[in-house]
């Protein structure tokens, strides 16, 4: 690969299908160069010599976790859930189509 990384046409044009994002070629020469500057920083960090750096499990060291206890409570019936839905059908909310056929 070259040195400045790039992103080709056909690789934005397979990631804004993947994504269902129509960009135009503007956008999609804008995104070529972010991309391709973000990959170049990754590489730039692989040079970094941290042969020194001791390996971490966690930032924050001594972090636990909390739990508590589970205890079932009442919850809100259908009807209460649905009463200020604006489009709601057979006891469910109804929201439009996110995915293309």
């Amino acid at each position: 690969m070259s040195e400045k990384e790039e992103f080709s046409k056909d690789i934005i044009d397979h990631i804004s299908k993947l994504a269902l994002l129509d960009l135009s070629e503007d956008e999609k020469e804008k995104l070529s160069q972010e991309l391709g500057d973000i990959l170049n920083y990754f590489k730039k960090l692989n040079d970094l010599d941290t042969s020194d750096v001791k390996p971490t499990t966690h930032p924050i060291e001594g972090l636990k976790n909390v739990f508590r206890e589970d205890i079932p409570k009442k919850s809100l019936t259908n009807e209460e859930a649905l009463r200020n839905a604006k489009h709601k059908k057979d006891g469910y909310f109804k929201a439009p189509r996110i995915l293309k056929e």
